[in-house]
């Protein structure tokens, strides 16, 4: 193969985004302003990531995440920015609960990832010994929690497992598929490490957080989805980068990574593409083997960086069909904790979550289920009627549901979502600082701050601002050379 260099020099640098995720999308969409020239490369066709739409019974749904935090402002900023601004849509309902004790209770209020401040918020989803133990967490002694400490652990030796078992575990599990005695306080709930640092009681220390929470006086909806689905912000940005004059390429995998004396060589099939900045936004796997080479140590630490898998099993019924299964009126959904021994882990009915979703199809009645966690894989090796199948038999146990769908869909997430277990941020902090040492390069991406969307937008930011600051001051010193200067 021939080796083509490209680099234009019309602008004061070139800036490669290696990932078409919702991350690798708003650096791009970040960068437009800076008078760097942009070039995206996803490997794959498909633009987006986890974000994706789909159809099932003909009508537009989400068929992967689905809604987003609003009370971090850059998604919806972000959102806003690519022109669907009008399309943000809060659910209409949400009312979720939690299917334990084969009886769908609601879903209690005032607590912090499933930790109350009050015992009675948790009356009817917990044992009578379940509520006692939490009763007696004032009297015990602090627990140390270092520099960092499991959620689940924690919460079990001030709460006892049962709070964990049945409340936290379904919660975490829905933001991260994983184990939540194994996932690190400090990453995925900071402010409940903070709390614990502090020592003391943990039902106090999340009063406090309450109060500070009150005092803010938060308004406007805790989530925020996107009418037609969050799946469309991905291919809405895109647009708003290539009319920037930005350069998106997919179905162009990178090969490898040099750097050189002027900057960067990004190797793809169809030729190398001179760079003096490049942004990361690949997958851990992808980025430890990219790296491998330059950057060794941030390789190694990437490739220990552990993924669940999940599968969404999408129905569609006519609404004739369910009229009469009163546990499916007036709830968004319900989770499911591990120790029961279901399969599905949770699951959404999106006729009633999302106004969009009913107003597309008043003759239907759509939800899905997800099926996966940490560990699980073996469900995902099933074949897609027997996903249905089993979706089926645990809605119907749930809530009485006995109508037969008119149509279905099965979305793998193969490697998902990345774990994040005691230590994450440690890791995170020495793969930043090995990168760091190689002059135009930067990473972002779920396995960083956080799987959310503002989270990844706000990583994304960071790396754009970065290199942009770097390239530009670069700039800024060659144009000043002495042949310059004794002018």
């Amino acid at each position: 193969m021939q080796r083509s260099l490209q680099h234009d020099t019309a602008r004061t640098g070139h800036v490669v985004v290696i990932g078409g995720g919702i991350a690798g999308l708003a650096a791009a969409h970040r960068l437009l302003g800076t008078g760097l020239r942009v070039t995206v490369l996803e490997a794959t066709e498909r633009l987006g990531g986890k974000l994706m739409t789909g159809e099932v019974a003909g009508v537009r749904v989400d068929l992967g995440a689905e809604s987003m935090l609003a009370r971090r402002p850059e998604a919806v900023e972000l959102a806003t920015a690519a022109g669907l601004g009008d399309r943000l849509q809060p659910p209409a309902t949400a009312s979720a609960s939690v299917w334990t004790g084969n009886a769908l209770r609601p879903m209690p209020q005032g607590h912090v990832m499933g930790v109350p401040g009050d015992p009675a918020a948790l009356a009817g989803l917990l044992s009578s010994e379940g509520l006692a133990r939490i009763a007696e967490e004032r009297d015990l002694t602090p627990t140390a929690v270092g520099d960092d400490v499991g959620v689940g652990a924690y919460v079990a030796d001030r709460l006892g497992r049962e709070v964990v078992d049945r409340l936290v575990e379904p919660l975490l599990g829905g933001v991260y598929a994983g184990d939540a005695y194994r996932i690190s306080m400090r990453a995925a709930v900071p402010q409940l490490f903070e709390v614990a640092r502090e020592g003391g009681s943990l039902l106090d220390g999340v009063r406090r957080i309450q109060e500070r929470a009150a005092a803010r006086q938060l308004t406007g909806p805790v989530f925020q989805g996107i009418a037609g689905g969050l799946g469309t912000l991905p291919d809405a940005v895109a647009d708003a980068v290539r009319a920037g004059g930005a350069e998106i390429r997919t179905a162009t995998p990178v090969l490898g990574l040099t750097r050189t004396g002027r900057g960067w060589e990004v190797r793809t099939d169809s030729g190398v593409i001179a760079a003096d900045g490049v942004v990361m936004a690949a997958p851990a796997w992808s980025a430890s083997t990219l790296l491998a080479a330059e950057c060794p140590a941030a390789s190694v630490e990437l490739a220990g960086v552990e993924y669940a898998s999940m599968a969404l099993v999408t129905l569609a019924f006519r609404r004739s069909d369910v009229e009469g299964t009163e546990a499916l009126a007036g709830r968004s959904g319900f989770l499911v904790p591990p120790v029961d021994g279901r399969t599905i882990k949770a699951s959404t009915f999106s006729s009633n979550k999302w106004r969009w979703v009913a107003d597309a199809a008043p003759d239907l009645f759509v939800l899905r289920t997800s099926v996966g966690r940490y560990g699980e894989e073996d469900h995902l090796h099933r074949e897609d009627s027997e996903l249905v199948a089993v979706s089926l038999k645990d809605l119907a146990d749930a809530t009485g549901l006995t109508a037969r769908p008119v149509d279905t869909v099965v979305t793998r997430w193969i490697g998902g979502l990345p774990q994040y277990p005691v230590g994450h941020l440690g890791r995170v902090a020495r793969i930043r600082e090995e990168v760091a040492k190689l002059p135009g390069l930067r990473v972002c991406g779920a396995v960083y701050d956080g799987v959310g969307i503002p989270a990844c937008v706000a990583g994304a930011h960071r790396a754009a601002d970065e290199i942009a600051e770097e390239i530009i001051a670069t700039s800024t010193r060659v144009q000043g050379t002495p042949s310059e200067a004794g002018q």
